[in-house]
This record gives structure tokens, sequence and C-alpha cells, in this order.
């Protein structure tokens, strides 16, 4: 059975390369075209692709937030998203990453890679060029230790029994596909998890003391003010 692309880049000329090339290919077919990331939406809830070549920078929606609207969509759960662009830095990188991308390679990626890189991620593996694993590690490397902390445990009776087997999982370092294949969870319903459980985290804040002003000494018999 052949691969089903769809390919989404703001560049006619560009998608008109790739479906050339991937047409030429007796294990993949191109179903779609579209220029922005709400055709992309619209047209992969259409085909159901089984891999979406996203580029990042398009007019309207962008491929980020289109990526998002499709890695949430249960109905697209076979559906994978590999970007492609010339963006490789390690914001664009853990983005992606994080609204559930399964792969991100650049623009100036070779042919045979590139097509190496659909079939890799069209059989259910992660794929980063060269390029995103050295932004990665140079974010990584440079920036805060990571760390996760779970709520305190009287603060953990706010969560659901659901909620707290979430969080657990992600303070062992699981992600949140693969906390919602484990828990038979989309996407989606683990971040609003998890969400709720940063919102535990947080120190309630104190009551605040409200001082009370002494009263102005009154005279025993008048009820004015004494002098001085």
């Amino acid at each position: 059975m052949s691969i089903r692309v769809l390919l989404v880049d703001d560049q006619a000329l560009l998608r008109g390369t790739f479906r050339l090339l991937i047409d030429s290919c007796e294990d993949m077919v191109v179903v779609g075209e579209a220029a922005n990331g709400q055709e992309a939406v619209d047209l992969a809830r259409i085909h159901r692709p089984d891999i979406v070549l996203m580029d990042i920078h398009m007019p309207g929606t962008d491929g980020l937030a289109a990526t998002a609207a499709i890695c949430d969509d249960p109905e697209l759960a076979g559906t994978r998203v590999l970007v492609l662009t010339v963006f490789e830095t390690d914001e664009y990188v853990a983005r992606a990453l994080r609204v559930g991308t399964s792969g991100f390679v650049g623009k100036y990626v070779t042919t045979d890679a590139l097509l190496a890189g659909i079939r890799t991620v069209a059989a259910g593996e992660a794929l980063l060029s060269p390029g995103a694993t050295r932004a990665l590690i140079t974010r990584f490397l440079t920036g805060p230790a990571p760390s996760v902390l779970l709520a305190p445990p009287e603060r953990l009776n706010d969560l659901t029994p659901r909620e707290r087997e979430v969080t657990e999982l992600a303070a062992r370092g699981k992600s949140n596909d693969e906390i919602a294949g484990e828990l038979v969870l989309s996407v989606l319903t683990v971040r609003s998890h998890i969400q709720r459980h940063d919102q535990a985290r947080r120190p309630r804040p104190r009551p605040t003391r409200r001082h009370r002003l002494p009263e102005r000494t009154r005279g025993p018999d008048t009820g004015r003010r004494r002098p001085g």
C-alpha cells in the first residue's frame, strides 16, 4: 500500500517539485496540496493522509498551529506530521515537538534523505535532522537544568485519580504521546490533566491580615477628643 502524503507549503513551485519527486516513487502518492495551515487541516480531514509534509511559515494559520490541530484531532490519529523548513532553530524544533510533530528536517535535505524521512515517519518512528538535533542539544546544554516536580502530597488531593496518574507518568519522563497511548487518552486530555497538576503545584495565596486602626481616645464624659 502506498504512503499517502499531503503537501503543505505556500510556494506553489516547491509543492510542484515535491509532488514530482514523491509521485515518482512506487510506494508513495500525493493526495493533496495546501498553501496554508487551515487548508492543511481541512484537507487532512478529507483525505486522511499517512504523512503531512508541513512548512512552518505560511500566511494565515502557520504550520505549527496546523500541526497542533491535526495531532489533537482523534479522527486523525493515523496521520503523522513531518515538518520541512529552513528554520532549524532550537525554538522552532522545541515548539514543533511540543505540538506533536513526528519529524523535523531542513529544506536543504537531499532528495534521498527526504524520501527516507517520509518512510521513517510513516513507519511510526521519530526523525530529527542533524541541524535540529544540534539545536536541541545546544538548548539543553545552555539552558537551566530540567526538573520535574510533583505537587505537594496535600495538594494532590485536589486532583482526580486520572490526573494524578497522568502527572506521575509525566514525572517519569514520558511524553504526552506516550502517556496518551498507555492510558488510551487523547493528547489534548493529557495536556489538560498536566495543566491541572501545574495549577496544584502553585502555592496558595496566604490570606492578607487586615490591621485594625486604633480608635481615637475619647474623653470620659464629653465624647470629645482629648487634646494633645
